[in-house]
């Protein structure tokens, strides 16, 4: 499988930083001379082999890639001729010596080992979903019919959810008693004036909201993970600018003030068709994933040290009510952040 854009483009934004002593081999403003010597002279790792035979008449070789006539025309279709409607010999060089370029910098990348790089490693893996996991789903396999029935049987996960944004003042418990005491006095503050809220909230609050002013943000009847469920539940019972009663959970004693509401919102089958569509691609494309790495695992050894796992002590980190990450290297399909869309001058397309 021939590499893709996205890959070579990482690959060469890390190498150019790998330091000073690797630049004269690697300067993409060599003459035509330099690039054509650089290519025959070139001293890759020798790792950094071509995995697959590349199809098409082969123009350039540099090291164990090569440049196709393919490659060469779709990066010249790129540059405008500075005259009449062809490039002229000159431009041709200038175009193929950018590939050259991005060869030497893309194998030298390799050699220093540049591929180790967690950003570099996730590219390729989205890369690998994208062009060979999901490259046969489209939105066409997704009937009309099919997607009305998923809206007809799941129509309750399309409704917008009733919601109210909750800004909150929180004080520890203290030994003394003293917690308490602080927080009937700032209740008193924002009693007389609501309107400093956020204010005395930056100032005198404890937790992650703190730096917010207290806002912990819009929040359905259900909760939200992080956000204790009883400060959720006194949300409910209380109307917009309304401020709450001193009032204790695990964390300490709190002050609540509901800042707006939003009602429940049923929404039809035509308001909602993209979002079905994108839950049904989900689905397909989660199902693809599975089954691809289930295959890889059957293909290739996976030994873990049970009893290392096991002493591990791993303190999770959490944002402000934050959802548990996939990992480094997985995202969502369709997710929001996906696939690299980039398109960089000189480097061969799939």
């Amino acid at each position: 499988m021939r590499l893709s854009s996205p890959i070579y483009l990482m690959l060469l934004l890390v190498a150019c930083g790998g330091g000073d002593e690797e630049q004269s081999s690697s300067s993409s403003s060599s003459s035509w001379g330099d690039a054509s010597s650089s290519a025959a002279s070139s001293d890759p790792a020798p790792e950094a082999t071509a995995s697959e035979p590349i199809e098409g008449d082969t123009l350039v070789r540099v090291g164990d890639l090569v440049i196709t006539v393919d490659d060469f025309k779709v990066a010249a279709a790129r540059k405008m001729p500075s005259s009449g409607d062809a490039l002229s010999l000159d431009e041709k060089k200038e175009v193929l010596d950018q590939l050259v370029s991005d060869r030497l910098l893309y194998l030298k990348g390799l050699a220093l080992g540049v591929d180790q790089d967690p950003k570099v490693q996730k590219v390729v893996v989205n890369t690998l979903l994208r062009d060979i996991v999901y490259a046969d789903v489209r939105n066409t396999d997704f009937p009309e019919a099919d997607l009305r029935s998923y809206y007809n049987t799941h129509r309750e996960d399309f409704i917008i959810q009733a919601k109210v944004q909750i800004r909150r003042i929180l004080i520890s418990e203290k030994e003394d008693g003293a917690g308490q005491a602080e927080a009937q006095r700032l209740h008193g503050q924002v009693s007389a004036e609501p309107g400093r809220f956020r204010e005395i909230a930056a100032k005198f609050s404890e937790g992650d909201f703190k730096r917010r002013g207290g806002d912990m943000g819009f929040i359905p009847r259900s909760g939200k993970p992080g956000i204790d469920q009883a400060l959720v539940d006194k949300a409910f019972t209380m109307e917009p600018e309304q401020i709450s009663e001193v009032f204790k959970t695990e964390e300490g004693w709190n002050i609540v003030m509901v800042a707006k509401k939003r009602d429940r919102h049923e929404r039809t089958f035509q308001q909602v068709r993209g979002a079905v569509l994108r839950k049904l691609k989900n689905d397909r494309m989660t199902t693809l994933l599975e089954s691809y790495v289930a295959d890889l695992k059957n293909q290739t050894s996976v030994a873990v040290d049970e009893a290392k796992l096991e002493s591990l002590e791993i303190e999770a980190v959490r944002r402000p009510g934050g959802r548990d990450s996939l990992g480094p290297m997985l995202a969502p399909p369709g997710g929001r952040g996906g696939l690299p869309q980039l398109t960089p001058p000189g480097l061969g397309q799939k």
